[in-house]
């Protein structure tokens, strides 16, 4: 018998791919950045220079005077839009403007009400109330009606219990999915009104 080495189990793994410095890097380079820029003419845009075609030798000269960095930004465009900036400071930036835009993303919350097909009135009060609240902090409400064995039998009973919600939910928000029934249960969608 020969003498194997001693490998671990499970799937086996490249240095690549522990390599969590070398994956930063890889995310950081996805401008071209002085001599990794390989055009022979380039279009310099930006405030501190004069905007213009220049070949790439006069682009980095002018880059190396003003002590700052050469950033290709259009490489698609003919001839490649370069700026002159310092590149830690415009990856800051692009960083900054990327959460910004995330945080303008509105994030849509969609809250749940169950009820059953004979829900009495206090309790039918109560989960009223709270989706008036849903609805008044910007939440979607999905009110549902869940049919357990045979209380399939009282669908009718379900929906008249979901439009009735619907319309004392009126003021607050509008239906934007009609009663449905999808399996064991009846399900009713309102978005809330804009301010």
């Amino acid at each position: 018998m020969q003498n194997k080495p001693y490998r671990p189990a499970g799937p086996a793994r490249s240095n690549n791919q522990n390599n969590r410095r070398g994956d930063r890097n890889a995310k950081q380079e996805q401008y071209a950045v002085n001599e990794r820029i390989t055009a022979g003419e380039v279009r310099l845009v930006g405030d501190n220079v004069t905007q213009g075609v220049y070949t790439l030798r006069e682009a980095q000269r002018i880059a190396d005077e003003l002590e700052l960095d050469l950033i290709e930004i259009s490489p698609t465009a003919v001839p490649p839009v370069c700026k002159i900036l310092d590149y830690q400071k415009f990856l800051y930036q692009q960083k900054k403007r990327q959460k910004e835009q995330k945080a303008k993303a509105t994030k849509v919350v969609v809250k749940e009400i169950r009820f059953g097909p004979q829900t009495d009135d206090h309790d039918y009060n109560f989960k009223l109330k709270h989706a008036i609240g849903f609805l008044q902090e910007g939440a979607k409400v999905k009110a549902y009606v869940f049919f357990k064995g045979r209380s399939i039998l009282f669908k009718e009973q379900g929906e008249v219990l979901l439009l009735k919600f619907a319309n004392d939910l009126e003021e607050y928000g509008k239906v934007e999915q009609m009663p449905q029934l999808e399996g064991k249960r009846m399900i009713l969608m309102i978005t809330p009104k804009k301010k």
